[in-house]
């Protein structure tokens, strides 16, 4: 007599989707470290900030823009802000963007970029 046996789902579609996403990775953190290149020289990390201004009585939520190269702030004026926002913002559209984000152009990661304090000071809070 038969029973019915549970089979395992072949691991080789599984792969094959994996490695899809990942070259559709790697190109488009390319794609985007290419423009961020072009929009301002030695840029690496996007950071997006939304800040809360009220001018003339009105109040409204704006992005502050810190365009970051490997030796600090890079060289960039407000069009250069403004095209680097726009970039990041499109490229990435379900981001949450009324919390602060970091983009990093190296790894093509875009996370949550919370405020932490110098591993010195942390260090010497644990004493």
């Amino acid at each position: 007599m038969n029973s019915a046996q549970i089979t395992r789902a072949p691991r080789a579609p599984q792969a094959i989707t994996g490695a899809t996403a990942a070259r559709r990775h790697v190109q488009r953190t390319g794609v985007i470290a290419r423009q961020l290149e072009q929009i301002a020289p030695g840029t690496v990390r996007v950071r997006i900030v939304p800040v809360w201004t009220t001018r003339e009585g009105a109040g409204r939520t704006r992005k502050w823009v810190v365009l970051d190269g490997a030796n600090g702030p890079a060289a960039a004026d407000r069009a250069q802000h403004r095209a680097a926002l726009g970039l990041i913002t499109r490229m990435h559209p379900g981001t949450d963007w009324t919390k602060p984000q970091s983009y990093d152009a190296r790894t093509g990661e875009l996370t949550l970029d919370t405020p932490c304090a110098p591993a010195e000071l942390t260090a010497e809070a644990a004493r």
